[in-house]
């Protein structure tokens, strides 16, 4: 049975969502699943706004088929070439071999590197600013190359206020039933998750972002459906979520706030981590935050790095180098573009720690990474002068944090 839902007048939601999942691109835990959106447009013309992923392939044909109800497939739109968006593509074009498909030059070339498909005379190339009319509809086409592959465009519905966002304001996790964003409670689960996906998936192109949010700012914006996670389409909510990527984009944190991210292997660096916990405790440091980075999977961490302020790294020497799973961790800040932010360095080693050196190598690599002081360092277990260096340490935090609240 179909599961379309109509989200206004002539225009119905066709996704669903993998349960099954365990790693989005095989790569990032989704423990709570997977949305893949794709929206119908029952105009006089018929106009299907991106495909889906195969695993939701058969409910989505489904859908797709009950909605038409043997009306020709006029249009598809193709904002995002990504296979969770278009592997059902071939399907689709397959069965109605009348559809048009318009999308921009390098999603074209990118449709021939993944399909064998003969779409001669079936194809619309679209650059910025070009439109499609469906009959009431018209459909702007708005370039958002990098956001976060190079294909990419939004569409936006002139007709009703609606931007159709391809992965920009996505979120990890599925949909339950509730589609849009005012039917959750989005300033705990589905923020975090929200948070995760955009630090993960595209924060390593804030400038791109920021050039998509420059562009938005000029649009009549009512509703906005993504490609993953619900659709938004109350005003204050809107507001709400360009602001959090406006925030994101630029890097800068969403509160003044500590992690401590530490790696041990035996006790004696988590045990640091504790007691400086403690101390900022005992300063009046609120929502501290902590993470065994052997432990918890990478892409929580590299979304809390992204949304804190102050972020610790304790980690013990392994090797004659740093630990493993640490210099993941900094490496893939690194990658995803972190800066701004106030890094404080915590280093262990039995008898010749080395640790310290090369996280702040890593950080002196980094944009605008402001390093509190030289590292602190451990030999094997905290004795009472490094505990009272940790202590200093967590005064120095506390009246960083206090500073950068007042401005």
């Amino acid at each position: 049975m179909h599961q379309a839902v109509k989200i206004i007048d002539d225009i119905w939601y066709l996704g669903s969502s993998d349960r099954r999942l365990a790693k989005f691109e095989n790569c990032f835990p989704v423990p709570s699943g997977m949305s893949y959106n794709s929206y119908l447009v029952l105009d006089e013309k018929t106009l299907l706004i991106d495909t889906a992923d195969l695993s939701i392939s058969s409910v989505f044909i489904e859908n797709i088929e009950h909605l038409l109800n043997g009306r020709p497939l006029d249009y598809l739109i193709i904002n995002h070439m990504e296979p969770d968006h278009s592997a059902t593509l071939s399907e689709v074009v397959l069965r109605h071999p009348e559809v048009t498909v318009v999308a921009t030059a390098k999603a074209h070339a990118m449709i021939r590197q993944f399909f064998d498909l003969n779409l001669q005379g079936r194809v619309i190339q679209v650059k910025e600013g070009d439109t499609l009319s469906t009959g009431k509809h018209s459909f702007r086409f708005i370039m958002a190359p990098m956001v976060h592959w190079p294909e990419v465009m939004v569409s936006y519905d002139e007709l009703n206020h609606i931007l159709f966002s391809a992965d920009a304001f996505g979120s990890f996790g599925a949909l339950n039933g509730n589609i849009f964003s005012d039917q959750m409670q989005l300033e705990s689960f589905e923020l975090s998750e929200m948070r995760r996906y955009y630090a993960n998936v595209v924060g390593k192109y804030g400038a791109q972002v920021q050039a998509l949010l420059n562009k938005a700012a000029g649009l009549d914006i009512e509703m906005i459906c993504p490609l993953h996670g619900p659709i938004w389409r109350v005003p204050k909510k809107i507001q709400w979520l360009i602001e959090k990527y406006a925030k994101w984009a630029t890097y800068q944190p969403e509160g003044h706030e500590p992690v401590i991210f530490y790696s041990s292997v035996y006790g004696g660096t988590e045990n640091a981590a504790e007691v400086l916990a403690n101390a900022l405790g005992e300063q009046k440091v609120r929502n501290i935050r902590m993470y065994d980075v052997s432990v918890t999977d990478h892409s929580y961490l590299v979304a809390e790095a992204f949304r804190a302020s102050h972020l610790v790294f304790a980690a013990t020497t392994y090797n004659n180098d740093l630990f493993p799973e640490m210099e993941h961790l900094i490496s893939d800040l690194k990658a995803h573009n972190l800066q701004s932010r106030t890094v404080a360095i915590i280093e262990n080693g039995s008898w010749a720690p080395v640790s310290g050196k090369k996280m702040s190598e890593l950080f002196a690599s980094m944009k605008n990474i402001r390093l509190l002081e030289e590292s602190i360092s451990i030999k094997s277990r905290v004795k009472e002068d490094q505990r009272e260096k940790l202590v200093a340490l967590a005064e120095l935090i506390a009246k960083s944090i206090d500073e950068a609240d007042m401005h």
